[in-house]
């Protein structure tokens, strides 16, 4: 399988640190997992962070807690996150 690539936000430099800092604000002090992805190329990041929003954060969202879930461990095991 390959490995995605991800950037840790507390290695991020430049324009990557201050898009780190506006996703904590953002989402209380933390940073999804999903947002590490992006950061890799910043082009993508906002339409697809809107995407994430769409998905997940509303209330009507058209997963389902499990799926959200299930969604949300994958993502964090490709970015080396908790288990």
């Amino acid at each position: 399988m390959a490995d995605i690539l991800t950037i840790v936000p507390e290695k991020a430099r430049g324009i990557r640190r201050l898009f780190f800092g506006w996703v904590r604000r953002q989402y209380g002090g933390i940073v999804p997992g999903v947002f590490q992805v992006l950061a890799v190329d910043l082009k993508v990041a906002r339409p697809a962070g809107s995407i994430y929003n769409h998905l997940h954060l509303r209330r009507s969202s058209p997963l389902s807690r499990v799926q959200r879930e299930m969604l949300a461990t994958v993502v964090n095991g490709k970015v080396g996150g908790a288990p």
